[in-house]
C-alpha cells in the first residue's frame, strides 16, 4: 500500500456506533458505487420527474386559489373583498414570524412552508366553503329549520370539515417529505403555516361580509360590524385556527419520533390530535350559543390556557432539540468530525448567532461575508439534522436508509467545516465568558501563525490558514502529524470503538472537500 493511500485512509474519521448495536445493523446496506447523494424511495412512475410533481401541485393550488377568489368576491363584492383582504393580511406576517422563530434550531425548507400556507389558503378553504355550504343547506332542507341548521353547521360540520382539510397538508408533508418532518417542532410549524393560510382566506370572507353589512346599514367607526369583527378575529384571536391545527401537528410530530414498530401509536397519535383539534374548534364555534358571556368564558377558561400550554410545549420542544445536539454530537467530535467545542456551540442559539457574525466579519468583503455566514448557517442546520437522526435511531424511529442519510449529512458538514468549525469554536469561547466578545475584535482567517486551526506552521486542524487565536483547543492524536482529524484515542463514549470510516471523495484532501453535485443548502 502506497503512502498516499495510507494518508487518505487516515484522513477519514470514523462514524460513531450506537450503543449496543452492531454497525451493519445501524448503517444498513452500503450505497451503490458512485451514488454519492441520498435519495428517498420513489413513489410511482409518474412522479419520478421533479418538475412534473412541482408543476402539478402548483397548478392544482393555483386553480383552487382562482376558484376560492371568485367565490369570496361573489359573496363580499369587489369593494368588500379589497377591504377584507387589506385587514386580513395584517396578522399573517406576525404568525409566520412566530412559527418560523420556533423553527430556528433546524429550519425547515421554505417550499414546505409555502406549500402549507397555500394549501390552507386555497385548497382547504375551498373544501371548507363548498362542504360547509352543502351540509348546511342539506340540514336546513331536511329539518325545515334554517336557524338550527346554521348552529349545527358551525358547531359540528365546520370543525370536522375544516380541521380535516387542514390536516391533509400535514399528512402530505409527513408522508412525502418525511426526512424534513423529524419531530414535534416540525409538526407545529407545518400545521401553523397551514392554519395561518386558512385563517387568512376566512378572514377575508368574514371582514368583507361585515363591510357589506355596514354599507347596507350605514354604520361606520368603532360601532360598525367591521370594527367588531376585526377586533374579535384579528386582535383577540389571531391564533385561534393555528391553535386548533397545531394539535393535529403535535400528533404527527409525536408519531414522527415514535419507534417504527409501534404502528398503533404512529396511527393513533395523529388521529388523537385531529380529534382534539375538532373538539376545541367546535367548542370555540359554539361559545356564542352558551349565553351572553359564553364567548368570554370559553376564551378565558379554555382558549387562553390551551394557547399557553401549546406555546410552552413548542418552546420546550425547541429546547429539547438543543439538548439533543449537546447529547449526540460529542460522539462525532470524539472521532474527529467535529471539534470538542462545537457541540456546546451548536447547542446554544447565542453561540450560533455569534458564529455566523464572526464568519461574516472575518471576510474581506460583504459578498464573501454573506456566503461565509450562509455556510455556517447551513453547517448548523446539517449538524442539527445529524443529531436528531442519531437520536431517532436510538429509539428505533429510522428506516433502513439511516446509513445513507448519516453519510450525506457528514459529507455536508465536511464541505463547510473550513469556515464553520473555526467560527463555532471561537463562538463557544466567547459565549462561555459573558461580555468577552466586546473586548476581542474578530480576526480574519488568514492571520494564524503557530498551533491553531489549519496553521501552516504547526499541527493544526485542516490545511491552509486558521483564525489564529492562540493554542488550538484540539490537535491530532500523537503520531498522526499534520492533516485531518483521526479517530479519538481514548475509549468511544458509547462503549465501542469505531470500525468504519467515511470521508471526502478520493483525491481530495482535508480542507478542499468537493461534492459532485456542488454545495447544497439544507433540506
Amino acid at each position: 500500500m502506497s503512502d498516499s493511500s495510507v494518508q487518505h485512509h487516515q484522513a477519514r474519521p470514523a462514524v460513531p456506533v450506537l450503543h449496543e448495536q452492531r454497525l451493519d445493523e445501524v448503517l444498513g446496506a452500503a450505497p451503490e458505487p458512485g451514488r454519492e447523494r441520498y435519495r428517498p424511495h420513489r413513489v410511482g412512475m409518474v412522479w419520478r420527474s421533479k418538475a412534473f410533481r412541482v408543476g402539478a401541485v402548483a397548478v392544482a393550488l393555483l386553480l383552487c386559489g382562482l376558484i376560492i377568489l371568485a367565490l369570496v368576491r361573489e359573496q363580499t363584492g369587489s369593494e368588500g373583498f379589497l377591504v377584507g383582504l387589506g385587514l386580513a393580511v395584517l396578522p399573517v406576517p406576525l404568525l409566520m414570524a412566530a412559527f418560523r422563530w420556533l423553527d430556528r434550531v433546524e429550519p425547515g425548507p421554505w417550499r414546505n412552508l409555502l406549500f402549507s400556507f397555500a394549501w390552507g389558503a386555497c385548497a382547504a378553504a375551498l373544501v371548507a366553503i363548498i362542504a360547509n355550504s352543502f351540509a348546511t343547506r342539506w340540514i336546513a332542507t331536511a329539518t325545515a329549520d334554517p336557524a338550527s341548521a346554521d348552529t349545527l353547521g358551525a358547531t359540528v360540520i365546520a370543525p370536522v370539515v375544516e380541521e380535516s382539510a387542514k390536516a391533509a397538508a400535514v399528512l402530505l408533508i409527513f408522508l412525502f417529505r418525511r426526512r424534513e418532518f423529524s419531530g414535534v417542532v416540525d409538526g407545529i410549524v407545518v400545521a401553523g403555516f397551514t392554519a395561518t393560510g386558512f385563517a387568512f382566506t376566512e378572514n377575508i370572507l368574514y371582514l368583507g361580509n361585515a363591510f357589506g353589512e355596514d354599507q347596507q346599514l350605514g354604520s361606520s367607526g368603532l360601532a360598525s360590524v367591521t370594527a367588531g369583527t376585526f377586533f374579535v378575529r384579528i386582535v383577540m384571536s389571531p391564533f385561534a385556527h393555528p391553535l386548533f391545527t397545531v394539535l393535529t401537528g403535535l400528533g404527527f410530530g409525536f408519531a414522527a419520533v415514535s419507534a417504527r414498530d409501534h404502528r398503533v401509536r404512529r396511527i393513533a397519535l395523529p388521529l388523537l390530535g385531529l380529534a382534539l383539534a375538532m373538539g376545541l374548534h367546535a367548542l370555540w364555534n359554539g361559545s356564542s350559543s352558551l349565553g351572553p358571556y359564553g364567548f368570554y368564558a370559553v376564551y378565558g377558561i379554555v382558549m387562553v390556557p390551551a394557547f399557553a400550554l401549546v406555546t410552552w410545549l413548542a418552546i420546550w420542544s425547541r429546547q429539547r432539540e438543543l439538548r439533543t445536539l449537546a447529547a449526540e454530537l460529542p460522539a462525532y467530535a470524539a472521532v474527529g468530525w467535529l471539534t470538542p467545542a462545537e457541540p456546546a456551540a451548536l447547542s446554544s442559539m447565542r453561540a450560533r448567532g455569534v458564529a455566523r457574525d464572526l464568519a461574516r466579519h472575518w471576510q474581506q468583503d460583504r459578498v464573501r461575508g454573506r456566503a461565509a455566514a450562509r455556510a455556517v448557517a447551513e453547517y448548523e442546520s446539517f449538524a442539527t439534522s445529524l443529531a436528531g437522526l442519531r437520536r431517532r435511531a436510538r429509539h428505533g424511529a429510522v428506516g433502513p436508509d439511516f446509513g445513507a442519510r448519516e453519510r450525506e449529512l457528514l459529507h455536508h458538514l465536511w464541505q463547510r467545516r473550513q469556515i464553520a468549525a473555526p467560527a463555532l469554536t471561537h463562538a463557544a469561547r466567547l459565549t462561555s465568558r459573558p461580555g468577552a466578545h466586546r473586548n476581542l475584535a474578530p480576526t480574519p482567517y488568514g492571520t494564524a501563525h503557530g498551533p491553531g486551526y489549519g496553521s501552516a506552521h504547526g499541527p493544526g486542524y485542516g490545511s491552509g490558514y486558521g483564525y489564529g487565536y492562540g493554542p488550538a483547543p484540539w490537535s491530532p492524536p500523537p503520531g498522526h502529524g499534520h492533516g485531518p482529524p483521526q479517530p479519538h484515542p481514548h475509549p468511544h463514549p458509547y462503549g465501542q470503538q469505531p470500525t468504519q470510516a467515511y470521508g471526502p471523495p478520493p483525491g481530495h484532501g482535508y480542507g478542499a472537500p468537493h461534492h459532485p453535485h456542488g454545495h447544497r443548502r439544507p433540506h
